[in-house]
């Protein structure tokens, strides 16, 4: 068995149509919202996340200002994931922003990896509304740390909200490790918060440990393995 999927997602964003196309086609835009880093190419979008690579990701449209899109080769057991993004530019330097996730997951297990999958997606866009709000034009550098393997997730997710002072909701204002920032976006399996120089975000990694997945405006990746200690002190 598998399961098809489309997951639609749009926002308006006080950002012009040129700052939103560069954060969706371009290789420094995507790495300051999406996961890890990317690089546009030759006609393929590649992301690496920390040690593991994405399959490479055609891009099958590139419409300056209006629509990009691009997807990955279907593999032997059909599995592919496509992207697509729409842009429409509103009043006062405002901007519409589609995007639409789909593709197939194969499998009799497909419900766990597409609940993790949309979670994660749910995170990732809201994160490009937060940029294309907050930081539009600038560039950060990811930063990818995975703490120790988890086992018992629910918790896991009551040590993280114990560091952060307790169950936290959009807009509370929250102190995680060194920083102290406004909480953006929370579900069950992530939870992102914005600091004047940068994007911190935890997700519930599928393969079994909870990822530091930061976005740093204002320094380089040597946070590295601060949030790495971090981490494993919090779930040792």
């Amino acid at each position: 068995m598998g399961h098809g999927f489309e997951l639609p997602q749009e926002a308006v964003v006080p950002a012009t149509p040129e700052e939103v196309w560069e954060a969706i086609s371009t290789g420094p835009g995507i790495d300051s919202w999406f996961m890890g880093r990317s690089e546009v190419a030759d006609g393929v979008v590649r992301t690496a996340f920390g040690r593991f690579e994405l399959p490479p990701s055609t891009v099958t449209a590139a419409e300056p200002l209006e629509h990009f899109a691009h997807a990955s080769d279907k593999g032997d057991d059909g599995r592919f994931v496509a992207y697509e993004f729409m842009i429409e530019g509103r009043e006062r330097g405002s901007t519409l922003i589609r995007m639409v996730t789909s593709g197939f997951l194969p499998g009799d297990d497909w419900q766990d990896e597409f609940e993790a999958m949309s979670k994660g997606l749910a995170m990732y866009f809201a994160t490009l509304a937060e940029y294309l709000t907050h930081f539009a034009g600038r560039v950060a550098t990811p930063l990818t740390e995975f703490g120790p393997p988890i086992t018992d997730w629910p918790h896991a997710w009551e040590l993280l909200y114990a560091a952060l002072g307790g169950r936290p909701s959009p807009g509370d204002r929250v102190r995680v490790g060194p920083v102290e920032g406004v909480v953006y976006f929370v579900n069950a399996q992530t939870v992102g918060l914005r600091t004047g120089d940068g994007i911190y975000r935890f997700l519930q990694g599928f393969g079994g440990s909870m990822i530091a997945s930061h976005l740093l405006f204002d320094a380089g990746d040597d946070q590295g393995p601060l949030w790495r200690a971090w981490l494993a002190e919090l779930y040792a």
